[in-house]
């Protein structure tokens, strides 16, 4: 409850509105990274505590009546129904962090960055250069997107036991 209307005010902004306050408060070189992250927050702040809200009722009642530390509880229950969730928001997210770290670069013109290179493209009307970094862009964003999915669905397979193994 106390975070829910800084998320809905995160999520109403538009993604420019923040890319020039930030220009405003901060140096150009982290404004993609703070970019990024205020994009795809909500979705896995949201997502997350949709996951740990489905933790089985009945499970977290048999680890009362196992006395299961709290800790145990977390990470044999909480954890293994959250993973799933936390999963889906990263694959989403990752696609819209580039996107939107991307745009930052674009209007904060960070030196030695591929937004400042498609913008440069667009001054200077060079198409062909304009598509080449996009395409780049593209197979970063995929390979990106891809590493965080593999490496999330090693996590959820090392979670997955759940309360069994606590018991």
């Amino acid at each position: 409850a106390l975070f829910s209307p800084a998320l809905s005010v995160v999520k109403a902004t538009p993604v420019a509105s923040f890319i020039v306050l930030a220009l405003v408060w901060m140096k150009s070189g982290s404004i993609p990274t703070f970019t990024a992250f205020l994009m795809v927050l909500p979705i896995v702040w949201l997502n997350t505590h949709a996951g740990l809200l489905s933790a089985d009722g009945e499970l977290l009642e048999m680890a009362r009546a196992f006395r299961l530390s709290p800790g145990a509880v977390f990470k044999k229950i909480y954890l293994p129904s959250a993973l799933p969730y936390f999963t889906a928001a990263c694959g989403t997210g990752a696609g819209l962090a580039w996107k939107a770290g991307i745009a930052a670069e674009v209007l904060g013109r960070t030196a030695l960055s591929m937004g400042k290179e498609i913008y440069d493209a667009k001054i200077y009307l060079e198409t062909v250069d304009l598509f080449a970094w996009t395409a780049v862009l593209i197979l970063f964003s995929v390979a990106f997107e891809k590493l965080i999915l593999v490496w999330l669905r090693r996590m959820n397979k090392r979670f997955a036991g759940g309360v069994q193994d606590a018991l």
